[in-house]
């Protein structure tokens, strides 16, 4: 908590511009995705349906809803964190999440998808059942190749890996796990198809070069 004060302690609106403090522009993503998001669920519609046979071979596991909803928590975490504790690390973590949301949103423009791989009805009855028709009818089966749950899952695992205070060997077993999960959620909750997963990792692991090279020359 010292940290926190000691450095942003003369910090003002009018010093924002300076080398010290413009890393804060970079918060600026959410609400260019948010508006990213809006639009391509209000105005594109989906024109490929992404499957694959191992799709079907996945059963349908309310379970996998735990890792899927730790997602938003972790996302919220490593923003924090890495603000007040690792800014060389928040600085790679939002390029990586600015440049591959650009991608992402851009591939959702030129090729319209969605998925029809949703139950129509579910074996149980439970909480976890009632949590994901929820989620179903907040977040709509479109825009789902590449998946963004996978994504920001890998750039949260990047970027923890090299943290100061979570790169042991046992952290980063543990945010392997995580990741791990998250990303088997995305099929096991029938949000995205196989495909989706794969091309979330390819995208990722593409990027990260590059932003490992932007990042260097900022700081």
């Amino acid at each position: 908590m010292i940290f926190i004060f000691e450095y942003y302690r003369d910090f003002n609106f009018k010093n924002i511009t300076s080398v010290k403090y413009r890393h804060l522009f970079l918060i600026l993503f959410w609400p260019v995705y948010l508006s990213l998001f809006i639009f391509t669920e209000k105005f594109v519609t989906p024109i490929y349906n992404v499957y694959c046979p191992l799709d079907d071979l996945i059963p349908f596991c309310e379970f996998f809803v735990i890792p899927y909803v730790l997602w938003y928590a972790l996302l919220a975490f490593v923003s924090l964190y890495t603000l007040f504790f690792d800014i060389p690390s928040f600085k790679k973590f939002y390029w990586f999440l600015s440049i591959t949301c650009i991608i992402t949103f851009s591939l959702y423009i030129i090729f319209p998808n969605m998925q029809n791989l949703r139950p129509q009805e579910f074996a149980r009855d439970n909480i976890f059942v009632d949590v994901m028709k929820n989620l179903y009818a907040i977040d709509t089966n479109t825009n789902v190749c590449p998946s963004i749950h996978v994504i920001f899952s890998l750039g949260m695992l990047f970027t923890m890996w090299n943290s100061k205070h979570f790169n042991s060997t046992l952290w980063r077993i543990a945010e392997l796990i995580i990741a791990v999960s998250i990303c088997l959620a995305t099929v096991f909750l029938k949000q995205h198809s196989v495909i989706d997963i794969f091309a979330g990792v390819a995208l990722s692991f593409i990027v990260l070069p590059f932003v490992t090279k932007i990042n260097k020359k900022s700081c």
